[in-house]
């Protein structure tokens, strides 16, 4: 790869969450059985007329603006194509006058990927090919759910700024994040939601005119990104470097297979036959809507994780870093914040929040940050221990909330009094001479054996951090 260069391009698909359709009132909602949120206008029944969705809209401006676009007067095109995935053989889209355009998007390295458009436009169905392969050329049959067939989508189209398959993942991954963050979108690349086509091409190092592309479709996850771009560079640069050419075409990703296979050769903009929607007016949002829009955004995942940086007190770690990502993609940041508030470490708000309550899934997003807080004030007091208090976060994910001071206790995990700890270090010292004359000595590994079997003979009751001290202290 240090002779080529790769230069890839992304354009992301992303359903908006509003409650009805782009252009009718059925139901915006996955996972319903199949063609039961329908009607003539989804359908494309004759006589039937689209009426935009303003929710729709209002989503689409605030991804513009999050991208830091140009929001414009716009129209609407029929984009004309027959597959059965579309009722009425095209599919309402802006073509030459999208909504937002001329954006960019900052990567978490400080580089910046150009945003050429944001545009609106209808899904198409779904079809589900029946056989082995799932693949339409070795299909049985083919099953058509008309469900997803206009719910809203903006597609947002990068420059050719992208040089790597780790680039594209980050670009990618930080979009993502900031649909969820607008509201405008859940990004669940697992039900669709998001789903990203890869634009590739490669050249020679250190030239500046473009290769040939191809445009690998519908990606389904940051995994699959990488691995299709990086096989797709390498297949290309072998033809080339065996003498033969690059042609322009789709691609299909075989996940199971590993490669890229070819499709159809690549459509022009004139096979479309693109022709403004008659049915529709030009939208035109007025300076009022949109500063409205942007006044509304809230803080973006670079902020936020900036937030956490700083609270920090500097450049986090890369273990720390790797947290707050996980943290700010989660929506879990608020935890921390809350927790830090109120006394609590950051690091250790930080923590737990990456693991404990990440682990949790939708029960850990859900779990109120002032009992977040009050928990792990029991920890960085003294109260519990690290282990008590993971185990009393797991219970209080698993029941939804609760009082965390009221959990410890029902689970036994009240602090010792000091003579009961002293008690019991008494009769675990004198149960194991030998290794507490090393420890005096300067063995410093035994502090774990010790601390355990205090851990073991309170059944876990006693403070990790109170045990270490005293055994500290009568050593001397």
């Amino acid at each position: 790869m240090t002779d080529w260069e790769m230069v890839i391009g992304l354009e992301v698909h992303c359903e908006l969450q509003t409650a009805t359709k782009l252009f009718c009132g059925c139901r915006n909602a996955f996972g319903d059985e199949p063609n039961v949120n329908i009607c003539p206008t989804c359908l494309g029944l004759p006589g039937s007329l689209p009426v935009l969705n303003e929710q729709a809209v209002e989503f689409a401006m605030r991804i513009g603006a999050a991208l830091h676009c140009e929001i414009r007067p716009s129209e609407f095109a029929r984009k004309n194509y027959f597959y059965p995935d579309q009722a009425k053989d095209y599919q309402i889209s802006q073509y030459d006058l999208p909504l937002n355009a001329d954006g960019w998007l900052e990567l978490p390295d400080g580089s910046r990927v150009g945003v050429t458009r944001a545009h609106m436009e209808e899904d198409t169905g779904k079809l589900t090919h029946i056989g082995a392969s799932g693949r339409i050329n070795a299909a049985l049959a083919a099953l058509v759910d008309y469900n997803r067939s206009g719910v809203p989508l903006v597609e947002i189209v990068s420059e050719p700024d992208i040089r790597t398959a780790a680039q594209a993942r980050a670009y990618a991954s930080e979009l993502r994040g900031i649909l969820v963050a607008t509201g405008a979108s859940d990004g669940r690349m697992e039900e669709g939601s998001m789903r990203v086509d890869a634009n590739v091409s490669v050249r020679p190092a250190g030239t500046e005119a473009f290769g040939t592309r191809c445009e690998i479709k519908n990606l389904n996850s940051l995994r699959s990104l990488v691995r299709a771009i990086e096989y797709e560079a390498a297949r290309q640069i072998a033809l080339l470097e065996s003498g033969d050419t690059v042609t322009q075409e789709t691609r299909h990703w075989d996940e199971s297979a590993g490669r890229t296979d070819s499709m159809r050769s690549k459509e022009e903009a004139n096979d479309y036959r693109y022709f403004p929607e008659p049915d529709l007016v030009p939208l035109a949002p007025d300076a009022a809507w949109q500063e409205k829009v942007r006044a509304g955004l809230g803080a973006m995942p670079a902020d936020r994780r900036a937030v956490l940086a700083a609270a920090l007190g500097g450049a986090p770690t890369e273990a720390e870093a790797d947290q707050i990502h996980a943290v700010v993609d989660l929506g879990l940041d608020t935890l921390v914040t809350t927790a830090a508030d109120g006394g609590v470490p950051v690091a250790l708000a930080l923590a737990r929040a990456a693991n404990e309550v990440a682990a949790g899934g939708q029960a850990g997003r859900a779990l109120d940050p002032e009992t977040y807080a009050a928990a792990l004030a029991l920890e960085s007091g003294g109260q519990l221990s690290a282990t008590q208090s993971k185990a009393v976060l797991g219970a209080l994910l698993e029941r939804g909330g609760g009082d965390p001071a009221a959990v410890a206790k029902e689970m036994g995990f009240e602090a010792l009094a000091s003579d009961t700890l002293g008690a019991v270090l008494d009769e675990v010292i004198a149960a194991h001479p030998d290794e507490w004359a090393r420890f005096v000595e300067g063995d410093d590994k035994l502090m774990g054996f010790f601390t355990g079997a205090v851990m073991k003979a309170t059944s876990g009751k006693a403070n990790g951090k109170e045990v270490a001290a005293e055994l500290r202290s009568r050593r001397g």
